[in-house]
């Protein structure tokens, strides 16, 4: 953990109006520079660092912004709208993203968004272009597991079955809570875009 002393220093903000008292700050991922922090006292503070912020509405973690729609729309529907955001469907690939404990960051988030048992949230992750070939957005194969009996192509909702994934909270075995379900279903959605930059 990185410890910094801020001394008082003069011209932070309006004009050397206010200066900041000395003051000491933990930090464990300087590239974050306290969020709440004005960015012209990170770039101060940490002058070869980027910093990273996203936009209102959107939620942190790292480098990357995460928006949790509250309205539902269908897998095609939900990709084009985090497209026209800068986005795209979340795409889980970090053990930072998401692992096998409830601490991990879109299953804390999930969780606590989470309504009803039904409000899961569309992720980046089909196999609508060759059945059972689980491919993410960008073309990458999966490499993680389904929750217990997914994916299953249930085809009850739909003849043509299940191709695209949805996420929940972890289930009580501690698997992933990934579920297949037809791509025409509404359901909520994770868009994930890289944080803007800033010194």
């Amino acid at each position: 953990m990185l410890f910094i002393q801020i001394e008082s220093k003069k011209h932070f903000i309006d004009d050397g109006a206010e200066t900041l008292s000395t003051t000491s700050w933990s930090v464990t991922d300087s590239e974050q520079c306290f969020v709440a922090l004005d960015s012209s006292l990170c770039r101060n503070l940490f002058q070869a660092d980027t910093c990273h912020k996203c936009q209102e509405g959107w939620e942190q973690n790292g480098p990357q912004c995460y928006y949790f729609s509250t309205d539902e729309l269908t897998w095609e529907q939900a990709r084009e709208r985090c497209r026209r955001d800068g986005a795209d469907l979340v795409k889980i690939e970090s053990e930072d993203e998401q692992v096998e404990h409830t601490a991990s960051f879109l299953i804390q988030k999930v969780k606590d968004k989470m309504v009803e048992d039904e409000d899961k949230f569309w992720i980046g992750l089909t196999d609508s272009v060759t059945e059972g070939t689980w491919l993410w957005t960008d073309g990458s194969p999966l490499n993680k597991r389904f929750d217990l009996g997914q994916p299953d192509n249930w085809k009850g909702e739909n003849a043509d079955g299940e191709d695209c994934v949805r996420m929940a909270e972890i289930s009580r075995l501690g698997l992933k809570g990934w579920f297949d379900k037809s791509c025409t279903a509404p359901q909520k959605r994770i868009c994930e875009k890289s944080a803007e930059t800033g010194r």
